[in-house]
């Protein structure tokens, strides 16, 4: 077992691997080396935990584990154990409180900057994307200062899936977003999804169809634009005070 700064802890061998998998740890992914032949097991496993199996040369297989013993297998298991969607989406209804969703944010530090806000602010819950998302690492641990360990952190295989069952609860959808309604006017409905999108591509179309209300933050200066951990919690800070 291994673990590297700026990665997640590394497991390394079929069958260590296979039984992380059945003991049902919070894995972020298995990878396997492109000559390697994995047990049917170990595939059958990670298909019914939906813990992503991705290709890759033996020699970033090797300098992960940094070890030649690794039977062409390693597991990054996440320092956190997920929280269930459902047990998630109840207990923000049942709080009347708020969740804040990552769309494809794959920078470590602002997926823990967002954390940390999310949490002092009173935050319900943090919902991020199997795919295409910052892995919850050790830089995400550090720059949330310890909040992961205090907020339930969901991973799911379909935002707008996740948020159309939130909805169907009784769950309102607000989207940060550029070219909506000025987020200092608008009176916010509880219980509610505050999503946020990456910097470069903003929210993805399929989670932006889910949103009841667009949010927008002004902007004043010549800069048109805010980091995305600043954005977040300037909206988060909008929406809460409402509550205090």
């Amino acid at each position: 077992m291994s673990s590297q700064e700026n990665q997640s802890i590394v497991i390394w061998g079929r069958n260590p691997v296979i039984e992380a998998l059945k003991a049902g740890k919070s894995l972020e992914k298995i990878l396997i080396a492109h000559d390697s032949h994995p047990p049917k097991e170990l595939l059958e496993l990670a298909n019914k935990r939906k813990v992503k199996v991705q290709k890759v040369s033996r020699q970033k297989i090797e300098e992960l584990a940094g070890t030649k013993k690794t039977q062409g297998v390693v597991a990054l298991v996440s320092p956190i154990k997920y929280y269930d969607e459902d047990r998630l989406i109840d207990k923000a209804v049942r709080e009347k409180g708020f969740i804040v969703v990552l769309d494809h944010i794959t920078d470590p530090q602002n997926v823990g900057n967002i954390i940390r806000t999310t949490e002092v602010l009173g935050g319900s819950g943090i919902v991020v994307s199997r795919e295409r998302s910052s892995p919850i690492n050790e830089v995400v641990v550090k720059a949330s200062t310890g909040a992961i360990f205090y907020i339930p952190v969901t991973k799911v295989g379909s935002l707008s899936s996740f948020l159309e069952k939130f909805k169907k609860k009784g769950g309102w959808v607000i989207a940060v977003e550029k070219g909506g309604r000025d987020i200092h006017h608008i009176d916010f409905p509880f219980p509610l999804a505050i999503v946020v999108g990456s910097e470069g591509k903003g929210i993805s179309k399929s989670v932006l169809e889910t949103a009841d209300i667009v949010a927008t933050i002004p902007m004043r200066g010549r800069v048109t634009s805010l980091n995305v951990s600043s954005a977040t919690s300037i909206a988060i800070w909008e929406i809460v005070k409402r509550l205090i």
